[in-house]
């Protein structure tokens, strides 16, 4: 699988990356077993970096995915994780958590400060069991920007510096203040959820063009929008961006379907390809639970997809006409040379 460098950075990903959310029992319970099986999966699939945060499972995915790690040379693989959120232990009195299917044994308290942050990375390297982390986010930081801005922000790049990580930015769904980061600071990336889809392209407004101009590498999450996008045809109670979707959605991706069928090829092979063909999008990243879903992944991920599609979704009406995508994402991806930014200093 290709790798491709992060900003200017010696940090390289593969273009698929392994999500560690669902790994955290995101929707219901996962248990231990299954989770070692699909990241075995997807090491054996050829992917070589993942990502995870202390926010999926209250620990879970990072001490999941750090199980599989300690088995492999350190050398040969990526990994992020994410800051923002401390783990605050607790009794759970029989509770489960109320975002993932786990025992409610730990509390969230949000904390973007150079202390919390740092005390964060701590207890991240001990969950996982690695000497360091590759990549590491600003984390879900948009009803706390202007602390993360303020002070969490240079706390990671006191880090970098450090050369506890390697490379550094935020991962939000907000395009308007993922955009500010960038123009801000000396960021090396940014993990964007959900707003480079087939479905949604409002990054294009401003935040794509900003992290052209500064030379800073995206990573595409949530690239089916929660699971809209995840199969042929929309299937009964799919999500879009984690709440049921509306029927006009339900419409759309049919339409998108249409087109998809007329080409030989699937939603989930066009959902996945669409973000690579943006100059600045580095790889995707891909949640995943279980050894079968990421080896249908795999498949679609490397399946062809011929460019006449993007150009009839576009005369559709169902991609935003500014969408890059007549040059080979092989082409854009494997670009490193990057503009070079200013520092933080003299950001305007």
């Amino acid at each position: 699988m290709r790798t491709h460098r992060l900003g200017r950075t010696t940090t390289e990903v593969t273009e698929l990356g392994f999500g560690g959310g669902p790994l955290g029992g995101l929707y219901e319970p996962l248990d231990d077993d299954t989770a070692a099986q699909a990241l075995a999966a997807g090491w054996d699939a050829g992917i070589r970096y993942f990502d995870t945060s202390p926010h999926y499972g209250i620990g879970h995915s990072e001490r999941r995915i750090g199980e599989l790690l300690r088995g492999k040379p350190r050398a040969q693989y990526t990994l992020s994780t994410k800051v923002g959120r401390l783990l605050v232990p607790q009794e759970p009195q029989g509770r489960m958590d109320e975002a993932f299917a786990v025992p409610a044994t730990h509390r969230r308290v949000w904390d973007f400060s150079r202390n919390g942050i740092r005390r964060s990375v701590e207890d991240s390297l001990t969950r996982m069991g690695v000497d360091r982390i590759d990549v590491l986010f600003l984390h879900d930081a948009e009803e706390h920007f202007e602390a993360a801005l303020r002070d969490g922000y240079p706390a990671l790049a006191e880090l970098r510096s450090e050369g506890v990580v390697g490379a550094i930015g935020a991962g939000m769904y907000h395009p308007g203040k993922l955009t500010r980061l960038v123009r801000e600071s000396d960021a090396d990336v940014i993990m964007l959820s959900g707003r480079y889809t087939l479905l949604d392209q409002s990054a294009l407004d401003e935040l794509l063009p900003a992290c052209a101009e500064r030379g800073v590498s995206v990573l595409a999450a949530s690239v089916f929008n929660s699971g809209l996008l995840a199969t042929e045809r929309p299937a009964e109670g799919a999500r879009f961006d984690y709440a049921l979707a509306g029927p006009r959605l339900v419409e759309r991706v049919d339409r998108i379907a249409d087109v998809c069928e007329a080409h030989g090829v699937t939603v989930p092979q066009a959902a996945m390809a669409f973000p690579l063909h943006h100059p600045s999008v580095t790889g995707i990243v891909v949640g995943m639970r279980s050894a079968q879903e990421v080896r249908l992944n795999a498949a679609a991920f490397s399946a062809c997809v011929p460019a006449r599609l993007w150009a009839d979704l576009r005369d559709e009406g169902l991609l935003d006409e500014r969408t890059p995508v007549d040059m080979e994402p092989s082409v854009l991806a494997g670009v490193h040379a990057r503009p070079g930014r200013a520092s933080l200093a003299e950001s305007p």
